[in-house]
């Protein structure tokens, strides 16, 4: 291809890239708003507002991170680290697409009476406390069902989306590249990726994707989730499906080369934390990575800080403090694991380690 009409295509490509991203964000953002105007404000009426440990929220650069995210993602596009995602290349569904903004709007509105309620336990009952961990059985962010209905499975990628403006599946791919060089170089078909907490699959989708041979295992506690993400993964061959906690997966020992786990973390208690380190280290070959995808921490941004405070207070979550305040360096090396590069990606962070 003669370099000038190279360049026309990659200049085409790159304004579709940029005019479906912006109306990505546009329909999340106004679903944002109209969330948030239903939800109402952080306190109860007639309560005291909180009181802030931390300096005020630095909004250019907050408007300035959530630009640099989608510029970093289109040099890794353009840069072949990986494909143009799969989101911007199919046309969607106008009417799955009505039916996910009134599924979630609908939603809002009982998040806000849970939320004033203190309504965070409805689904820790009797027929659930059998079969799950007590701090599994939460209400988190107030959301219906909690995690434990295909219904809440379905909304779940439209709920986290909106929350990020649309920049949710671009802070997951910021981890490709670091999967790209844990792979380094070696065929795809002989390498074995586990997802930890897999949820709806739409991480591993994208994964898939970009490699199709690869051995990936989905894990999950909730069988719904898991069952949407069998159906979202149904057309990518060599997947597995587990359901199974992550601190206690029944998986062999040194059995992947690479393992991942995305906004898993910040739901757990400390101690928990704790034992899916060590489960991690044990399923981990010598040598093998683990790729954490996770909320910025603490002191990453200390213009945000206050923005990472006030979260849980608005959405019910009740490890996430600790989790920003965690030292996740010494967490995972008394587990035998390293840590290397990081990176920042908008409110996200991924972190790589490696088993010594």
């Amino acid at each position: 291809m003669p370099p000038f009409v190279a360049a026309i295509a990659k200049g085409a490509q790159r304004a579709a890239y940029g005019a479906a991203q912006s109306a990505r964000i546009a329909w999340y953002t106004t679903h944002y708003i109209a969330g948030r105007r239903r939800m109402g404000p952080l306190t109860p009426p007639g309560a005291a507002p909180y009181a802030e440990e931390f300096g005020p929220l630095d909004r250019a650069r907050l408007k300035e991170s959530f630009r640099a995210l989608f510029r970093a993602d289109w040099r890794s596009i353009e840069a072949g680290e990986y494909k143009l995602p799969i989101e911007l290349r199919r046309a969607p569904s106008l009417t799955r697409l009505f039916r996910q903004s009134r599924d979630y709007l609908r939603d809002t509105e009982k998040v806000a009476r849970r939320r004033f309620a203190g309504g965070h336990a409805e689904v820790l009952r009797a027929d659930t406390q059998t079969k799950y961990p007590r701090y599994y059985l939460q209400n988190f962010h107030y959301q219906t069902d909690g995690w434990l209905t295909e219904e809440s499975a379905e909304r779940y990628e439209m709920q986290v989306e909106t929350l990020f403006t649309g920049a949710a599946a671009a802070m997951r791919r910021r981890a490709l590249p670091a999967i790209r060089r844990a792979m380094a170089g070696r065929d795809p078909a002989g390498v074995r990726l586990l997802d930890l907490g897999c949820g709806a699959g739409r991480f591993l989708e994208t994964v898939k994707d970009n490699w199709p041979t690869l051995d990936a295992t989905a894990l999950d506690l909730s069988p719904a989730y898991l069952g949407k993400a069998r159906a979202t993964l149904a057309h990518f061959a060599n997947m597995s499906f587990v359901e199974a906690p992550a601190e206690a997966t029944g998986l062999p020992d040194e059995a992947f080369d690479v393992v991942t786990a995305v906004y898993l973390f910040h739901e757990l208690p400390p101690a928990v934390r704790e034992k899916v380190a060590r489960e991690i280290a044990r399923l981990l070959r010598p040598g093998g990575t683990f790729i954490l995808v996770d909320t910025i921490q603490y002191g990453d941004e200390p213009g945000f800080d206050v923005l990472l405070e006030n979260f849980p207070r608005g959405f019910h979550e009740p490890y996430y403090d600790s989790y920003c305040r965690a030292d996740l360096a010494a967490l995972l090396a008394a587990a035998g694991l390293e840590k290397g590069e990081e990176t920042l990606a908008f409110l996200s962070k991924i972190t790589v380690f490696t088993r010594n």
